[in-house]
């Protein structure tokens, strides 16, 4: 069978979404016809040249605009001319460009340039190619705002209407916007999509939705199959529907999209070419969901999954690997790691571990099934990876390597005498010792990330969290000192927090970077989703669910009630404000409060917990 499998629009700019590539190299050893496309990225660089950047500003010509704008388009031709050039430079074609740039003579600097961070203490003297990325990226941000204002509102950079997907109880909104008028990015999107469609000749079209920024794209592509080539079959499947879709019962989604999986796509999709090549029946499809009459329905066969190691080595051809893009916010330094470099993304091992943290959503496939292959596979599947693109960087994806494996897998690396980097998520396991971090590093790590969360030894106790704030700090010292960037995750909000736990865990956050032990952290406020033990139990946890019974389209994050004794938004913007300016070595010797807009107490953190737990161990 011919199939094509797509990333639409968007996810990430510097590297491809791993999903095609190894849905690609599975069906290819079962005798399948399998081309891929990112067409995301395809589509920003049509969109980001000069034709295309020069259309953008005819189409909006005569259209009001507002003050920043107005100063983007009477620019206009310095946009056109410097367009090319910087897209040249992030993709690392054009290096040489880089002093122009980060000397702020070449490129026209409208709104986001407005509130820089110190690039002298950010970049140095000698970094004049990472602050040009920096200002680079803040020329195609100033670009993507303008393109979403004046003609296409629902556009973005690393996300497509991403506000119709984020929280869609109801299909309504997203159907509305479907009948609405093509934008010019949707017609440039369409017809990168045409011409695929007739270089390949597919029977199957297979959309991967990975985010919710990824779905009205991946719509907008059915929608334009079904008028044109209605004999195409079109399926879907990725971590949205993985998430939201679980209970959709919505049937006019079917009008777009024949088949929706869930969960691991080889055997689904597998079983899908043999159905519409005839070989089964409906009843042997897998995880997947189809019209009926007048509902979807839902072929069962939950339990039915390959195992990891038969799944096969990723395969990249086809993918246009030099439009890639590095970008850079400049202020966090993990962030920056995610966004800048063509990163092999892989899984170490399938699911997680531990799988028993109350807020994850620990009863999915994709976190639940632990599966790990053998070392040598997965070392394998590595130098395979590098010999198709050529890079040695790989960011492992998984939910948290496990550490076990991690310490074979460097063994490997090791007894190879493969040069490689790489990162990912971690557990602040007491197994990361000073002897495993500094195998670790010896082997090519040069970051982990991992969840502190609530920073509370009762929240973290009480969410099953499996990990202590002396546990975690032990982990970061040892992970530092073996010259491995450390960043952490943290949340607030978690069912019976209080204020005062806030502001404690602010402080621990604060003694983490003071010593040294972590170099960049990351707030989010706690949800609950439906396939969490918080929510799925929630007066477990102290709360109630607002409402009951399912919503037709997504079913994810719950509405609750709390009861708490802080305002949630002052509280967040405070956490983040604190924590961006320890990231910067600064404001680490300032008082909490200076940081929030609202009334807070004094921390009963002791100023010395975390040296006096570093200290210990000596």
């Amino acid at each position: 069978m011919k199939i094509l499998l797509i990333t639409p629009p968007l996810t990430q700019l510097n590297t491809p979404y791993p999903a095609t590539t190894v849905l690609k190299g599975y069906l290819q050893t079962l005798g399948h016809q399998v081309e891929q496309m990112d067409l995301g990225i395809e589509l920003v660089n049509r969109i980001f040249s000069r034709d295309g950047l020069a259309k953008v500003f005819e189409v909006s010509a005569n259209l009001p605009k507002s003050e920043a704008m107005q100063f983007i388009y009477e620019g206009r031709e310095d946009y056109v001319n410097c367009v090319e050039t910087v897209m040249r430079f992030l993709q690392g074609k054009d290096q040489t460009i880089a002093s122009r740039i980060a000397s702020h003579t070449l490129l026209p600097e409208g709104r986001r340039f407005e509130n820089l961070i110190d690039t002298e203490w950010a970049f140095g003297l000698a970094g004049k190619n990472d602050e040009a990325r920096y200002l680079a990226t803040k020329f195609i941000e100033d670009i993507a705002d303008y393109i979403r204002e004046m003609v296409a509102p629902h556009f973005d950079l690393v996300r497509y209407a991403e506000h119709l997907g984020s929280y869609a109880p109801k299909f309504d909104k997203i159907e509305k916007s479907l009948h609405a008028p093509l934008t010019i990015i949707d017609e440039w999107m369409l017809q990168l999509l045409d011409d695929k469609l007739h270089d390949v000749n597919p029977q199957l079209l297979g959309l991967s939705i990975p985010f919710p920024g990824c779905l009205f794209a991946a719509l907008r592509c059915a929608q334009y199959v079904k008028a044109n080539y209605p004999d195409i079959t079109v399926t879907a499947g990725g971590g949205y529907p993985n998430t939201e879709l679980r209970k959709i019962s919505d049937i006019r989604f079917f009008n777009y999209i024949d088949f929706l999986t869930l969960d691991d796509g080889e055997l689904p999709l597998q079983r899908l070419c043999d159905f519409l090549d005839g070989k089964v029946d409906a009843s042997q499809l897998v995880r997947t969901f189809y019209a009926g009459k007048d509902k979807p329905l839902y072929s069962g066969n939950d339990q039915d999954n390959i195992r990891f190691s038969d799944t096969g080595l990723p395969d990249f051809s086809g993918l246009k690997l030099d439009l890639y893009i590095s970008t850079s916010e400049g202020s966090n330094p993990m962030h920056t790691l995610w966004q800048s470099g063509r990163w092999n993304k892989m899984v170490m091992a399938h699911g997680c571990y531990w799988a028993k943290c109350a807020f994850c959503d620990v009863t999915l496939d994709y976190i639940k099934r632990y599966d790990a292959p053998s070392a040598k596979l997965v070392v394998d599947r590595m130098e395979n990876i590098m010999r198709q693109t050529g890079e040695s960087g790989f960011h492992f994806t998984d939910e948290a390597m496990p550490p076990r494996l991690l310490k074979e897998v460097a063994l490997e690396l090791k007894k190879r005498k493969m040069t490689v980097s790489y990162w990912g998520n971690i557990r602040f396991d007491k197994t990361y010792t000073n002897d495993l971090c500094e195998a670790l590093a010896e082997s090519g790590m040069i970051a982990a990330s991992g969840g502190l969360e609530v920073a509370s030894d009762r929240l973290l106790k009480h969410m099953n969290k499996g990990v202590t704030i002396e546990q975690t700090t032990l982990a970061c010292k040892h992970l530092t000192d073996a010259g491995i960037m450390v960043h952490t995750y943290l949340m607030y909000g978690f069912p019976t927090e209080t204020l005062q736990e806030c502001i404690d865990a602010l402080e621990v956050v604060r003694q983490l970077f003071q010593n040294g032990l972590v170099h960049s952290a990351f707030w989010h406020r706690y949800a609950m989703t439906a396939h969490s033990p918080s929510g799925q139990h929630p007066e477990d946890y102290g709360v109630k669910r607002v409402k009951c019974g399912n919503n037709p389209f997504c079913n994810n994050e719950i509405p609750f009630e709390e009861n708490i004794d802080y305002d949630s938004e002052k509280m967040g913007a405070g956490l983040s404000l604190a924590t961006y300016n320890f990231m910067q070595g600064m404001g680490l010797d300032e008082p909490l409060h200076r940081w929030f807009k609202m009334k807070v107490p004094h921390t009963t953190v002791k100023p010395n917990m975390i040296a006096k737990i570093v200290s210990r161990e000596r």
